[in-house]
């Protein structure tokens, strides 16, 4: 007999982070037919060795190389037919009514696809990335010129079930039915964007994408290096990739603003970059003493 869902966390180098996130997925799934799976992306921090005797009833996957989060992903939904699936960080805390709740209201909603939740920042508060809408060229320059209203959609209430566009891939959970029909997760998108484009296509394959009013903790960041350079090219990359895999077809004169502005805010955010690093390049023992508060 099929489970009633299958929770999938990709992890590299969050060996702390994942330990604390399965403890609050294993109580979040009692009395819920369910697995887990980890997938870890070639870790240099001991994260399967160590955590898999505290946590024996969790699947570990270890690659031998980092294949990226789609990837990653796709390996552990292609092993499970479970009902539903759940896409999850391993820098989160699940609330232990979340995933029970979830599930009932993707039962009550046969059209739902997929839904998220809301996301607490480690302050408490509801972080804007938990219902955003989908990227489009003029959502897209309206976010770029500093209008994020509409992107995040800020006009919807956080304590009611709404149709959003987007779910983010820190709280993913998806209908495995849907996910046979519309695919899973691009691996074209090494890091960030899959998410994006996975709800794109579910909206076009005439699924609903919510928002439900369950908590996490989402301690954004904590699992990626946001202050490298590789990030920044990761990023703006799946961008990229996003507007030419589903506005392809827009003009050329539509399409070169929106390219020009992407490689604008990548060249700002390096640029960002450098200066946070210029001055301990320039007087290293300045930076290491403002760092010890001296």
């Amino acid at each position: 007999m099929a489970k009633k869902i299958s929770v999938v966390i990709v992890s590299y180098n969050v060996c702390q982070l994942l330990d604390e996130c399965l403890v609050s997925v294993e109580r979040a799934l009692e009395g819920i037919e369910g697995d887990i799976f980890v997938v870890d992306n070639d870790s240099t921090d001991g994260t399967v060795a160590t955590l898999q005797p505290k946590h024996p009833q969790v699947h570990f996957v270890a690659n031998k190389e980092n294949v990226g989060f789609a990837r990653a992903n796709n390996q552990a939904i292609r092993q499970t037919d479970a009902e539903y699936v759940l896409l999850l960080n391993p820098d989160t805390v699940v609330y232990e009514p979340t995933i029970k709740g979830c599930l009932q209201f993707m039962d009550e909603h046969p059209q739902a696809g997929g839904a998220g939740v809301r996301m607490l920042t480690r302050e408490g508060t509801p972080a804007p990335e938990s219902r955003r809408a989908v990227p489009t060229p003029w959502v897209s320059m309206l976010k770029m010129l500093g209008f994020t209203k509409r992107y995040y959609m800020s006009h919807l209430p956080w304590d009611q079930p709404a149709q959003i566009e987007v779910i983010s891939g820190a709280y993913c959970l998806l209908r495995h039915k849907a996910l046979d029909q519309v695919g899973l997760l691009d691996e074209d998108f090494f890091m960030y964007g899959e998410d994006i484009d996975l709800s794109f296509r579910l909206l076009k394959g005439g699924w609903q994408n919510w928002y439900l009013p369950y908590d996490i903790i989402h301690y954004k960041g904590e699992s990626t290096q946001k202050s490298s350079f590789r990030y920044v090219h990761v990023f703006y990359q799946a961008m990229l990739i996003f507007f030419r895999k589903h506005y392809g077809h827009l003009s050329f004169l539509l399409s070169i603003p929106i390219k020009a502005a992407i490689y604008f805010r990548a060249m700002l955010a390096l640029l960002h970059l450098i200066g946070d690093k210029l001055p301990s390049f320039i007087n290293p023992l300045k930076t290491r003493n403002d760092d010890h508060g001296k």
